[in-house]
């Protein structure tokens, strides 16, 4: 798939943009801070509805106005989708296919990308909500229906949470909670198995794509952490009976959260939290046996963090029927040394469409100098307006 064209209404900087955009690498080059950035943060939020910048939709509407405007034609074959997303500050955000509403959470199975950008190096040295909001972002591409899934169990959770704390201050009846576990039980297996999974067939392709990009061989691993298996409801404690590699049956995710629930519910009350499922669990991330965060190199942390998105692109197009998902890498090219640079060069080159930015023009490797589109103040300028 491709994006032929996009179009911009009040979206950050821009007040209005059109560009056409081509098959193969796009360069969007400019200075900093004239919204290279903001166009690509619009295409990833068409594909994820979430930004990789900020946590609020509203950041993203330009200043002083109601709402903002992401359309996009996207080309796969034969085939032409116009897609679109209306950003509000009042009201549920508003989405189209073909001019015809749909519901928003339904975008992404009409529109795949994946996003590398300096922030994603958290997904190696940062907290776990960062990587497991990058795995559920990949499960909802992979199976929209999941998105429905996910706000269901933070919906139980929420709810279970407050009668938790309601019953700690209250000393109030518990025999609610028994139904709200159920609930929490079947969400959230569902969500700890289809991760799982998810997790067993990116584990060879991140191995790869570190070979690819490191060009050496540190044997890069990927395994869950899961809180229903852990000892033990410390957030500190790494509690090796909870690490699993491969897919998981539901039968045995099942029985093991209620077991969970069961042998936590004490603490649990004296907390007022829910202290198992999949919101407290994690993506353990190795080199050489050894946990990537704190032990990796600025380098490795980087290749890994990389092997990460590019084996989610790999995955994504092995099960796609509507051609590559869009690759976009956002300022990356300045933060990696010239082998890397060109590693990634050769990893990324065989994507239907890679959507780049980048301050200079010269940090870019050459086989993916191609399309080449300047900004400044949030428009698209010639090279004698530069």
């Amino acid at each position: 798939m491709i994006v032929s064209h996009l179009t911009l209404t009040d979206f950050r900087n821009y007040e209005t943009l059109d560009v056409a955009l081509n098959p193969g690498a796009n360069l969007f080059v400019g200075s900093n801070g004239q919204g290279k950035t903001n166009l690509v943060e619009s295409l990833g939020y068409l594909s994820t509805l979430g930004s990789h910048r900020v946590s609020t939709d509203h950041a993203m509407i330009r200043q002083g106005q109601d709402s903002a405007i992401v359309r996009a034609r996207l080309v796969h074959g034969e085939r032409e989708i116009l897609a679109e997303v209306q950003l509000n500050r009042a009201g549920a955000n508003r989405a189209q296919i073909n001019r015809s509403a749909i519901k928003t959470r339904e975008l992404p199975r009409y529109f795949s990308s994946v996003l590398f950008a300096p922030e994603d190096l958290a997904l190696v040295r940062g907290d776990p909500s960062g990587r497991r909001r990058f795995l559920d972002e990949l499960l909802v591409l992979r199976t929209p229906r999941m998105s429905g899934v996910i706000a269901d169990y933070e919906r139980v959770l929420r709810q279970r949470n407050t009668l938790l704390k309601t019953a700690r201050n209250a000393r109030s009846d518990l025999s609610t909670l028994d139904i709200w576990d159920e609930r929490l039980v079947s969400f959230g297996s569902e969500i700890i198995v289809a991760r799982s999974s998810l997790l067993a067939e990116l584990s060879p392709e991140v191995a790869r794509a570190y070979r690819s990009i490191a060009g050496a061989d540190h044997a890069a691993k990927v395994s869950s952490y899961l809180s229903i298996f852990a000892s033990s409801a410390d957030d500190d404690t790494v509690d090796s009976s909870a690490t699993r590699s491969g897919p998981l049956e539901n039968v045995m995710v099942t029985e093991g959260f209620r077991a969970s629930l069961s042998r936590l519910r004490r603490s649990e009350m004296e907390r007022g939290i829910t202290l198992g499922g999949p919101h407290r669990d994690d993506v353990i991330l190795e080199l050489n046996g050894m946990p990537a965060r704190g032990y990796a190199s600025h380098g490795e942390s980087w290749s890994f963090a990389l092997a990460l998105k590019l084996a989610s692109a790999e995955v994504l197009r092995r099960e796609s029927s509507s051609g590559d998902p869009v690759v976009i890498l956002d300022d990356v090219f300045a933060e990696l040394d010239e082998s890397r640079r060109g590693r990634l060069a050769t990893a990324v080159g065989d994507f239907e469409q890679v959507l780049i930015t980048a301050a200079v023009f010269g940090d870019v490797p050459e086989q993916l100098a191609g399309t080449v589109v300047r900004i400044k103040g949030g428009k698209v300028v010639s090279d004698d307006e530069r």
